[in-house]
């Protein structure tokens, strides 16, 4: 029984640290920062191939910056690359840089 539960917690540990580990950076673009609440907009660049029916823009998503000091060397229309972690709810950048 001992072994079993161990087989299972750590199965349980690896997809969690795997999924955190590999995500992937996403690419977009900033439409507008408010540095006043620590927030980002940014219109996600979607991938996939050229003339692909999808089009040219993503989701246009909303993100509390983890640290403030982030949003300082990023403005509106600059184009970024960035990770975010979804916590309740709330979408949380985690890294943020100017491409």
């Amino acid at each position: 029984m001992g072994t079993a539960k161990f087989i299972f917690a750590s199965a349980a540990a690896i997809t969690m640290l795997t999924s955190n580990a590999f995500a992937d950076d996403m690419t977009g673009m900033v439409t507008s920062i408010n540095r006043l609440n620590n927030t980002i907009s940014i219109q996600e660049t979607q991938k996939g191939t050229v003339g692909g029916s999808a089009g040219g823009a993503g989701a246009l998503q909303q993100y509390k910056a983890k640290d403030a000091a982030m949003l300082d060397a990023v403005h509106a229309g600059d184009r970024v690359t960035y990770t975010a972690t979804d916590t309740d709810g709330a979408s949380t950048l985690t890294k943020l840089q100017k491409q």
